[in-house]
């Protein structure tokens, strides 16, 4: 069998941060949408309304993962990220676990934007839209979980 090249490498290990990143966002498609079922009491219309809002956005992340991929002559993953069951419905543990899920995902994007730094201004782009975008709601979450009031941010 041949050596693969250093391009064929890069390629390869793309390819898989890609997969990596597919598989947490439909982690976050399942999570986000089981939250939203979960949910009950006074404010449950607003807090499901966001959470499956969370969930379409997942699942489109996903679909840009996965385009992406077969650009790149890959195969997308059939795989899902970690999805943990906690039985804690309560809202504060929902958003807890988002915070956890969310970061997560965040250090996904970033392992990818290390990679293709300097090599790829398409990929490199896409990872900075997605660092962005995963900033903005790990600060939403943050936001959700302090007490009316309090300033300072949640403990991340």
């Amino acid at each position: 069998m041949a050596k693969k090249s250093k391009t064929e490498d890069y390629q390869t290990a793309v390819i898989d941060a890609l997969n990596t990143v597919l598989e947490m966002e439909l982690a976050g498609v399942v999570r986000y949408t089981h939250y939203s079922l979960m949910i009950f009491g006074y404010n449950r219309i607003p807090i499901v309304s966001w959470l499956r809002g969370q969930a379409t956005e997942s699942l489109d992340h996903a679909n840009k993962a996965g385009e992406l991929i077969t650009n790149l002559g890959g195969h997308p993953s059939l795989s899902i990220g970690p999805l943990l069951e906690t039985h804690n419905h309560d809202v504060g543990d929902i958003l807890r676990e988002s915070l956890a899920h969310e970061k997560a995902s965040l250090d996904c994007y970033r392992k990818l934007l290390k990679l293709v730094e300097g090599e790829s201004v398409m990929l490199e782009e896409y990872a900075r839209e997605m660092i962005y975008t995963e900033e903005l709601h790990l600060g939403e979450v943050d936001k959700m979980l302090r007490k009316p009031g309090d300033v300072a941010p949640f403990h991340r």
